[in-house]
């Protein structure tokens, strides 16, 4: 964030604003305290006891069912590796080939990037037969063949059969977007014999697996994602339920910080909700819980599906041009396309020079600030101009200490009108960051090019770098310092230090230091990049160590005080008009005043 070199009263309140802004950040986005950490954690080792041996429902339909008779089938093209089970005939596995996960053992990003496995995914079709009694096809044992890139699996129930056909795009030479999806046919034949229902229930159960380094950023990153109204409306979820009981999904996706597993149904889910926990510790994120209804014709179900197990990269999923893209969250509106068309672009375009990643960064940094750099310049020589004006502005204030208020502030604001001294010029500055920050906020830690890049001592600039391990858990802060956090830290204090030296002090009782405010920020700075992604912290290390230097070289090379301070008394001789602006300030002090006279009058005659 950038700050003033002499700071007026509006530069002050959008400061304090952005301040809060931020500190809600960082108070929203990391953990809960130790004690609260403790109990869920002590919770969901309970729930994961009780859950984690359960009893093979197939049991109940067909007690022969053993672990050992259940068959795997696989099916693999150059970017997934599937297997499927005979129990439910499902998905039982889906591993991502060009992509790692990270070894919280090893530090390093080396294991199978397996999306679904050891049964952390569980889908079904449930309805009700005649009798009334519940069936879900995952409870069913399906018997399975393979012909080439397609699997076979076939269930009988009560004298209906029941098929899943899955067919896996093999082709080496496919385009990229045919390589992450999976074909999903459901057929059935005499299942109007056993059930009068005219719709299934499709249940899926999801269990988000730890990939990241950042725990705690992957999990904020991992919720509901789905599109309706004929794919052009998109929504997501991250709360603990979801109810869409009037629109129609077109699809429904389980979306990770990188990665997303999501079904299409060509005809749609109906009444869809679902729920959605958390889980504080272990190898699981979210346990996440999805419903929705799937039309069947004269009691049969024959519907055609399509899963996508898919990376979040933005060409892939705007191939699709089934709304994918929306999946990525990279901000609403002008933060999205600042990232989209701006952020994303200007680094495809360095990272094409051959450089590393953090040096593609550092790059990024110095042509955004050669961007900014007239705002800049403009910002630096209204600090220049307050120094100028700063011996007027103090006469004033002790003309009229015992005052009323609002003739001081008059004749403060009558000092900047013959100054020349925009008041409100201060603000854009700090406007103009907020977005800025919000879009990188948003765009470090989940642009999947930066996955995996490392830098220094940062092995992965999406996730923070812990080189300093502590031996205890701080709240807000962790198990670890992020040496890039402490170093943005530590140049964001020197910049306030050299920004603040003419800062107005409070001339009111109860009126609060924002001197002290400034260095509080920097602190409260350090809690929240502390969990962020070091890409985040590096750019912001650069940005304000050129801050620094520009604050240098305005003072010393390029503004002269002596011909500000001309420019000023020229100023004052010149007849000035009064803006709009201040005339309604004015006009609203004067009124005020007025209001302010009447009171005292009416207090007087009641005395």
């Amino acid at each position: 964030m950038q700050q003033n070199n002499g700071l007026d009263k509006s530069q002050i309140i959008s400061f304090a604003v952005l301040c809060l802004v931020l500190m809600g950040f960082m108070f929203y986005f990391q953990r809960n305290s130790a004690e609260e950490d403790k109990l869920k954690a002590e919770q969901q080792k309970t729930e994961q006891a009780k859950t984690a041996v359960k009893p093979t429902p197939a049991a109940d339909i067909n007690p022969n069912v053993t672990p050992n008779s259940i068959q795997v089938s696989n099916l693999a093209n150059n970017q997934l590796k599937l297997e499927f089970s005979s129990l439910g005939g499902q998905v039982s596995k889906v591993e991502l080939l060009k992509y790692k996960a990270y070894d919280h053992k090893t530090d390093k990003a080396d294991l199978p990037l397996n999306l679904i496995t050891k049964n952390n995914s569980s889908y079904g079709f449930q309805f009700k037969d005649k009798k009334g009694k519940t069936v879900n096809t995952k409870d069913l044992v399906f018997f399975p063949v393979v012909n080439g890139n397609s699997v076979t699996l076939t269930a009988n129930h009560a004298g209906a059969a029941i098929q899943f056909i899955y067919t896996l795009n093999n082709n080496p030479k496919a385009e990229l977007k045919d390589q992450f999806t999976l074909d999903f046919k459901v057929r059935t034949q005499g299942l109007a014999n056993v059930t009068s229902d005219n719709k299934a229930d499709f249940i899926w159960d999801y269990q988000v697996r730890n990939l990241e380094k950042g725990r705690a950023q992957e999990q904020t990153h991992s919720e509901f994602s789905y599109a309706f109204n004929n794919y052009k409306d998109y929504e997501y979820d991250g709360r603990t339920t979801m109810d869409e009981p009037k629109e129609t999904l077109n699809w429904i996706g389980v979306k990770q910080q990188f990665f997303s597993s999501v079904i299409e149904s060509k005809t749609g889910f109906t009444n869809s909700k679902g729920n959605q926990e958390t889980i504080e510790e272990g190898e699981y994120l979210k346990k996440l819980n999805f419903e929705g209804f799937v039309s069947m014709n004269g009691g049969e179900l024959n519907q055609d599906f399509t899963w996508y197990f898919m990376p979040l990269d933005l060409p892939l999923l705007k191939s699709y041009d089934k709304n994918f893209d929306e999946i990525l969250p990279l901000g609403w509106a002008f933060i999205g396309a600042m990232n989209r068309y701006f952020f994303m672009w200007l680094y495809g375009i360095i990272a094409s020079w051959g450089i590393s990643a953090g040096w593609v960064i550092f790059l990024m940094t110095i042509i955004v600030k050669l961007i900014l750099s007239p705002i800049m310049y403009k910002q630096h020589k209204l600090s220049a101009m307050m120094k100028v004006i700063r011996p007027e502005i103090d006469e004033a204030n002790a003309k009229f200490k015992d005052a009323d208020p609002m003739k001081k502030q008059q004749a403060t604001m009558e000092i900047y009108r013959k100054a020349g001294v925009n008041q409100m010029a201060g603000c854009l500055p700090a406007l103009v960051q907020i977005p800025i920050f919000y879009a990188l906020f948003r765009f470090f830690p989940n642009f999947i090019d930066l996955r995996g890049q490392g830098f220094w001592f940062a092995k992965d600039l999406t996730a923070y770098d812990d080189l300093i391990k502590l031996p205890f858990k701080i709240p807000f802060l962790g198990d670890h310092l992020s040496v890039f956090a402490l170093a943005c830290t530590v140049v964001i204090l020197i910049y306030t230090v050299m920004t603040s030296g003419n800062m107005q002090q409070p001339q009111q009782e109860g009126m609060p230091n924002m001197k002290v405010i400034m260095y509080i920020f920097p602190i409260t700075f350090l809690f929240f990049l502390n969990t962020s992604a070091s890409g985040l912290s590096w750019y912001y290390f650069v940005s304000n160590a050129i801050n620094i230097l520009i604050i240098l070289v305005i003072k010393y090379v390029i503004l002269d005080e002596k011909k500000i301070h001309a420019q000023i008394q020229a100023n004052k001789e010149k007849p000035k008009s009064e803006g709009k602006f201040q005339k309604k300030m004015r006009e609203m002090m004067e009124k005020a005043q007025d209001a302010q006279k009447v009171q005292e009058q009416q207090k007087g005659k009641k005395k």
